[in-house]
């Protein structure tokens, strides 16, 4: 009987300190659950600080560290600044390249881990793209489906976003002004070749402007170009004017 109870009692300690060993562990979990919120905050906060101080070598530095995590808008940010970075007249070619490629890994995962997010689409839209210069005219063509589909599905998700609406815009410029033999690709590849018109373009573009007026010298600078497009040079001017009195702060800036 003596044995039997301290057996017993020994069984009730070694049980009540397993729970408490479990309790510990889950509290630490717990932290380091919520140490890692923190922190993946602090660094979204500091990459979009970097981006927004035009830093593109830090900021591909600081995000590069996490390009395993499972986090969409952490990946979606390294998409974003891998490109910036291949953008650099300072980057070799091949660096440029691989860049390219790694932009569109980091955008694809981001999609992975939340297809809901908005930036994601878009990036994964603007990367594809990106991709179809190395790949040739008839992969670009290829994917021009996909890449619009991503980009309305941006637009879904936020209704707001002047540069999803911008890009639309661009695509449907780059259809209305393909060349003959192009077309003759993408009659090859689709059933219904996708086409679009200047007109339309131009209602992108307006849109974008509506939605965050004189947010991108690029949209000002199509606006510009879809209006000689269209033999309207007085509106053409207009624009064209505004596009080259844009402060310049990027390197595309500069180019526009």
């Amino acid at each position: 009987t003596q044995v039997l109870k301290k057996s017993l009692q020994r069984g009730v300690v070694l049980s009540t300190g397993s729970f408490l060993v479990y309790e510990a562990h889950k509290l630490i979990s717990g932290f380091a659950e919520v140490h890692a919120s923190f922190k993946v905050e602090d660094v979204i906060e500091q990459a979009d600080y970097l981006y927004g101080s035009g830093e593109t070598e830090k900021l591909y530095q600081l995000l590069v560290q996490h390009k395993n995590s499972d986090d969409a808008e952490l990946l979606w940010r390294l998409a974003r600044s891998s490109r910036d970075l291949a953008q650099l007249g300072s980057t070799s070619a091949e660096e440029k390249r691989q860049l390219t490629y790694d932009s569109l890994e980091y955008a694809k995962k981001a999609l992975e881990k939340n297809e809901s997010n908005s930036a994601a689409h878009k990036w994964y839209g603007i990367c594809l793209s990106d991709v179809g210069d190395y790949e040739g005219i008839k992969t670009k063509i290829g994917n021009a489906i996909i890449i619009k589909e991503h980009f309305q599905r941006a637009i879904e998700l936020n209704p707001k976003d002047a540069t999803t609406i911008h890009l639309i815009g661009i695509w449907c410029y780059s259809f209305a002004e393909m060349p003959w033999y192009q077309r003759k690709i993408a009659a090859t590849l689709f059933a219904t070749p996708p086409t679009s018109t200047f007109q339309e373009a131009l209602r992108y573009f307006h849109m974008a402007e509506e939605a965050d007026p004189n947010f991108y010298s690029k949209n000002l600078l199509f606006l510009g170009k879809t209006y000689l497009k269209l033999n309207n040079k007085k509106m053409a001017l207009l624009w064209l004017s505004k596009a080259k009195e844009y402060p310049a702060q990027t390197e595309e800036d500069k180019q526009v």
